[in-house]
């Protein structure tokens, strides 16, 4: 696949993804959140196999972007359907 059709393939999933995202229910935040981390785990692992020492040096740079990216999108992900999960719980008297 040459870079043009690549590209045009990125950014068509990039477009339909925000539409898709844009519908969704308020109330589906935290399912969505949850899956939005596992696609993100599989990235990490597609980044990871990029960032290996038999690729060029670019491929390595942006392997190890995509890593970061990715793993800072997971714990951030995780860190925000805590919290959402949080104010749904009932708060004890006195505190």
């Amino acid at each position: 696949m040459d870079f043009v059709t690549a590209l045009f393939v990125f950014m068509l999933a990039t477009f339909i993804g925000m539409d898709v995202i844009r519908r969704v229910s308020r109330l589906l935040h935290t399912p969505l959140m949850s899956l939005t981390n596992a696609i993100s785990a599989i990235a990490i692992v597609g980044a990871i196999i990029l960032a290996g020492p038999q690729h060029d040096q670019t491929s390595t740079i942006l392997g190890a972007i995509a890593v970061f990216a990715s793993t800072t999108n997971i714990i951030s992900g995780f860190l925000i359907t805590d919290r959402m999960l949080k104010m749904f719980k009932k708060k004890e008297p006195g505190q």
